[in-house]
């Protein structure tokens, strides 16, 4: 299982390592989207309001969850290029420990405030209680959320980014004939949504389990190595606080933003879910370049290699940029036809055409940063990709979105500008933040 990625050519590593993460993002986010869809086949605009608010707040959760396990996949990466073994069985026995502990405290903590955070998200009277359903259950299965975040940071911090890959693909086949199970011929609606997601990720877990049991995927952990150590548990918790806490906090600017649309009226609510759906699909290419610079960083900069990590950044960045410029292009031609797979309701694809044509100029700028934190993660600095993240959130893409939702009524487009101007902001200040370190000799 475990794959050297300190020597070859960069770019093929890179490639290589980033086009299964590039998949597995894709068949995840596939989940939500395929809830979405079918939702809507069989449903009105109030069971795809819930399903897309719904739905939201458990992206929230999950990103963090991947968040903290970003301090897994480093830790093992940096382990992995130094060749210390002992050090992998400790962080993989110490990050089992550490979960359990966080996915139960999270399980009963939310299963404690559903009604709340529904209220919070200002959801539209009709879609309320389909709301609560669809979050009762997935909090329910925030334990088997958490299993299969925690072993594909294993893998993947082990230069292995194809097993979770497969897992994940299982798992999003189950989705989708469960979900036509139990919102087509069930018509469960929004709870249906849910039941269908919590069984595929109970299902990909356990495969998972099996395939590291049975076929001895170079994985070696000891009983000691579940004793709880500070130092290992301080590494993973160091790291990917960080990220956990920026990506709580960027999921909960999203939220804000849906909070707004909400509060405009059901058809701008459905519109901004259904976007956010397709946006969250487009950015699986800087998603999947953020988890592969970060990867193969680590293993680099852990065989004291740093060059390579900062040519890793770079490639990625070209990579990134050069989609983003491709995809806004093309959506500005099929983004009407685009939100029209989502729903048949007229003023619904207007505001979505809208929102989008605006928004999806966000790909390119957040290619880069990104990247760039994808890089801060490898070197052990994962508080500048949160400073940089929460500085654009609270200094302008939430306060944008909010004047803009106030200044013009009747479109949508400028609100999806001014999410372009947040990520513009932490290219900015990513930029700065690297040239510090270079000249503090930080950076090969």
């Amino acid at each position: 299982m475990e794959r050297n990625l300190t020597t070859g050519s960069v770019l093929k590593n890179l490639m290589f390592f980033s086009l299964p993460y590039l998949l597995s993002y894709f068949l995840q986010t596939l989940y939500g989207m395929a809830d979405l869809f079918i939702v809507g086949q069989f449903d009105g605009v109030a069971s795809t309001t819930a399903v897309s608010v719904g739905s939201q707040v458990m992206h929230m959760l999950t990103v963090m969850i991947v968040g903290l396990a970003m301090g897994t996949t480093v830790t093992i990466g940096q382990a992995v290029g130094a060749k210390n073994r002992k050090k992998i069985s400790h962080t993989i026995g110490n990050t089992v420990i550490l979960f359990c502990i966080v996915s139960v405290a999270m399980m009963a903590f939310f299963l404690c405030m559903v009604r709340p955070i529904v209220a919070v998200m200002s959801t539209p009277a009709e879609a309320v209680e389909g709301t609560v359903a669809y979050l009762t259950i997935c909090f329910v299965g925030i334990p088997c959320i958490t299993a299969y975040n925690v072993i594909s940071s294993i893998f993947r911090g082990m230069g292995d980014s194809k097993s979770p890959m497969y897992f994940i693909a299982i798992a999003c086949g189950a989705n989708i004939a469960f979900d036509y199970i139990f919102m087509g011929a069930l018509h469960l609606g929004p709870a249906g949504a849910a039941l269908g997601t919590t069984l595929a990720q109970a299902l990909s877990v356990v495969i998972a389990l099996t395939v590291i049991l049975k076929k001895k995927m170079g994985i070696s952990v000891s009983r000691q190595d579940f004793r709880p150590r500070r130092e290992a548990t301080g590494q993973i918790v160091r790291i990917g606080l960080p990220i956990a806490l920026q990506d709580g906090l960027i999921q909960v600017a999203f939220i804000i933003i849906t909070i707004i649309a909400n509060r405009r009226g059901l058809s701008d609510a459905a519109a901004v879910g259904i976007v956010e759906k397709i946006i969250s699909f487009l950015f699986l290419v800087p998603s999947s370049m953020l988890s592969a610079v970060s990867a193969l960083g680590a293993q680099n900069i852990g065989a004291g290699k740093p060059e390579r990590a900062v040519r890793t950044l770079y490639y990625s960045i070209g990579i990134t940029v050069g989609f983003g410029v491709i995809i806004s292009i093309i959506i500005q031609f099929v983004a009407a036809p685009v939100v029209g797979l989502f729903t048949a309701d007229a003023a619904v694809v207007v505001l979505g055409t809208q929102y989008i044509r605006g928004y999806i100029w966000d790909c390119i700028f957040a290619g880069i940063h990104f990247s760039f934190s994808g890089y801060f993660c490898a070197i052990g600095r994962s508080e500048l990709s949160f400073i940089h993240n929460i500085t654009a959130i609270v200094l302008v893409r939430v306060p944008g979105v909010y004047l803009t939702s106030k200044l013009f009524p009747d479109t949508l487009f400028p609100m999806g500008l001014a999410t372009v101007a947040g990520s513009l902001t932490s290219v900015v200040i990513c930029l700065i933040a690297f040239h510090i370190l270079k000249r503090q000799k930080k950076v090969a």
